[in-house]
């Protein structure tokens, strides 16, 4: 019996409420002996720890660097190797672009295309207003035309959602994208039969778009990665028997919330924000999942004194989460993402569970070196949520 059974079976509606502050990004490594997290003054996330139990999860399997999907559905009780979604999806429902069954979509960047190669795949960060102008104009020069249906939905900066709209389109593509400046454009490939009439329609569009900005300045190509169509998932209210919401800002970790059956709730962009709507919802919901973003994005800028003060800035709030009482607490990380490496790691993430059912382990303080050694050990992501659910009440007897 695998676990999405067994929770069906022994999952229970109760009064319990259960709060999910996942720290993005927030395992590091040392510099001058101390990890960002260790070397950040952490009072109130290090009274929690001392009260209550630690460990530290691997997102997928020990040794694997996940993505940021992969790694939130672990923490969410899903099998990321079992469910592994394209981005261009996430993305997609976390802007509000309507996705119908059999629709197509991907995450867009502009680019500068010169002399051949891409020289800026951020084509300079263009400002929102300006992506907002090129897809007007892409959309109007490619409306009407026979064959596929193509609608850009702008983001913020150099980035957009891509929609692509006909019969039998598949999603084993790969990346139109090559990744790394300094390189040709890079032409979708289908990987599995059934797929080259998606990959030639993107083709087409890269083209057209390149003909279409073939006068800007700067932002004068595009590139799109993580084709998805829509997947078929368990959702959570089905599963835990749960009223969840997700309270984040950013599109992608949106769009998996509402896949997953999530309430998602507009929210700004000051980590103020986060509790503000947190405590504004806090009646209509049982389970909240939080997410702040800053530790991860100074981590993959590699900016180790800036992850030290977003980790400092997450603690001077836990206050306002604490006094709002949850039954369960759990502040953890989806993925590590050491300032040192610049980007995400196979590294474990630390876990702190507090719950008046949890045994406190005495661990002095929240860093990755201690919660190693609370009486959580190391363990999978995917059993975060069964562990939630357990000290929350929300799980009926085993057998008999």
């Amino acid at each position: 019996m695998e676990w999405e059974d067994l929770a069906r079976e022994l999952a229970q509606p109760t009064e319990t409420k259960i709060v999910l502050l996942v720290i993005d990004g927030l395992g590091g490594l040392p510099r001058h002996d101390k990890t960002e997290l260790e070397t950040a003054q952490t009072t109130h996330l290090d009274r929690l720890a001392l009260h209550g139990c630690c460990g530290v999860t691997d997102p997928v399997f020990m040794g694997i660097t996940p993505g940021s999907g992969p790694a939130h559905l672990g923490l969410f009780g899903y099998d990321p190797i079992k469910y592994q979604l394209g981005r261009g999806i996430l993305e997609a429902l976390g802007s509000d672009v309507e996705v119908r069954q059999g629709d197509l979509v991907a995450r867009g960047n502009f680019a500068t295309l010169k002399d051949g190669l891409i020289a800026d795949r951020r084509a300079g960060r263009i400002p929102t207003a300006e992506c907002e102008r090129l897809c007007a104009r892409i959309n109007a020069a490619v409306v009407g035309r026979p064959g596929t249906e193509v609608t850009l939905f702008p983001g913020k900066e150099h980035r957009f959602v891509a929609r692509f709209r006909a019969e039998g389109l598949g999603d084993a593509l790969t990346d139109a994208d090559p990744q790394k400046d300094g390189k040709p454009r890079m032409p979708a490939k289908a990987e599995a039969p059934g797929s080259e009439k998606a990959a030639g329609a993107v083709n087409a569009f890269l083209d057209e778009v390149v003909r279409i900005l073939a006068d800007e300045p700067t932002a004068n190509a595009a590139l799109l990665r993580g084709f998805s169509l829509q997947p078929s998932i368990p959702q959570m209210p089905d599963l835990y028997a749960l009223k969840p919401a997700a309270i984040a800002g950013y599109p992608m970790y949106k769009g998996l919330a509402k896949l997953i059956g999530m309430t998602t709730y507009k929210v700004g962009g000051a980590t103020s924000d986060l509790f503000d709507a947190l405590e504004a919802h806090w009646t209509e919901h049982d389970f909240f999942y939080v997410h702040f973003k800053k530790t991860d994005a100074a981590g993959e800028d590699g900016d180790f004194e800036a992850k030290v003060a977003a980790i400092e800035e997450i603690d001077s709030f836990i206050p306002r989460l604490e006094a709002l009482k949850p039954d369960v607490l759990v502040v953890t990380a989806d993925h590590s993402t050491p300032a040192l490496m610049h980007g995400h790691s196979f590294h474990p993430n630390p876990f702190l569970l507090v719950a008046p059912t949890a045994l406190p382990d005495n661990t002095g303080v929240f860093t990755e070196r201690e919660c190693a050694g609370g009486l959580l050990g190391r363990f999978r992501s995917i059993f975060a949520m069964p562990l939630m659910l357990g000290h929350a009440g929300k799980l009926k007897k085993f057998g008999a």
